[in-house]
């Protein structure tokens, strides 16, 4: 069996391109965003969308929605990117997630997490008629770029949006939002971003 290659379905979404269409990005933070955006942002119109209810505590959520300002400014992104923000909304993710609170990272939880987060964003996309959505998620090596792809799908078509496959770690993308977040100081956080992640580091750390 075959196993696709998102970054060149991707590459031949661009090349057949002959003006920028409009693309709904999902971020999880700053950081994932920077190199995702210095790929995308040539191509597409692009707005970012930040729905993260994972993300805890609420202090977290602000410092990790305030980088991404920060990166936007300082990429000189500001006034070309938009974003389309959403409070707090811990209650939501906890729902999602409930049952599943012991499962290990990577796992079961993190696939709702997954879901929640791009069902949302494939919801606003067709609302408000984006040619595409995506997200930042597979930017990372610790995250699953295949089972991300196969819920942009399915909630893409659940949805009536168009998801852009992705796998944004590919040309060495994850090592340039490291090399980029150096450059303009970003905060970079240490930990997933859900409780249970945050329980586990602080788990490892004691240790």
């Amino acid at each position: 069996m075959n196993r696709r290659n998102f970054s060149r379905e991707l590459e031949r979404i661009i090349e057949k391109q002959t003006e920028k269409p409009t693309l709904l990005l999902h971020s999880c933070c700053g950081p994932c965003s920077s190199s995702v955006l210095e790929y995308l942002v040539p191509h597409f119109k692009v707005s970012i969308f930040w729905y993260n209810p994972n993300i805890y505590p609420e202090s977290e959520f602000d410092k990790r929605y305030d980088t991404l300002k920060e990166l936007l400014e300082k990429m000189n992104l500001s006034g070309q990117v938009g974003i389309i923000d959403t409070q707090w909304r811990s209650d939501e993710y906890f729902s999602a997630v409930a049952g599943y609170e012991n499962e290990p990272e990577g796992g079961a939880r993190c696939e709702r997490c997954f879901r929640l987060r791009l069902e949302e964003c494939a919801k606003t996309a067709a609302e408000l008629s984006f040619d595409y959505f995506a997200s930042t998620l597979t930017v990372s090596r610790h995250k699953n770029a295949v089972l991300i792809n196969a819920v942009g799908e399915e909630v893409a078509e659940k949805e009536g949006a168009v998801w852009l496959p992705s796998d944004f770690k590919k040309h060495d993308g994850e090592n340039r939002s490291v090399e980029l977040c150096e450059l303009f100081h970003l905060y970079r956080q240490l930990y997933c971003g859900c409780k249970y992640s945050l329980l586990r580091r602080n788990n490892y750390e004691s240790t």
